[in-house]
């Protein structure tokens, strides 16, 4: 749930959505470039998996603000294009690492070059 309702009482509800997707773009491009360089293999929630796991919830918000996958999708880039480029390797090396981990080239015709 939004901390969009902390500490208030009777406010009027308004859009947790958009108010979600500004607090994680805000505090995303300075996690970036502290998860550069971060491992995920000690330990679960250090910098470089709570960067990508914001990355992710940014991509939520901004497509439940604009009801669209497309926007969700475009906030991330938006973030990352901004980013230092070896922060973003960085961040890309963890999102492959585990999608290999998940077996996701195992689902994906074509992937294995055939001989």
């Amino acid at each position: 749930m939004s901390d969009f309702f902390s500490g208030r009482s009777n406010d009027r509800v308004g859009d947790f959505s958009r108010f979600d997707a500004n607090r994680l773009s805000d505090s995303l491009d300075s996690l970036i470039a502290e998860a550069k360089d971060g491992t995920w293999y000690d330990s679960v929630g250090g910098k470089v998996d709570v960067a990508v796991a914001r990355l992710c919830l940014l991509r939520r918000a901004k497509a439940g603000e604009l009801a669209s996958t497309n926007a969700g999708d475009e906030a991330v880039r938006n973030v990352l294009e901004r980013s230092d480029p070896e922060a973003v390797a960085w961040l890309l090396t963890r999102a492959i690492s585990y999608m290999d981990e998940q077996g996701f080239p195992d689902f994906v015709p074509g992937a294995r070059i055939e001989d």
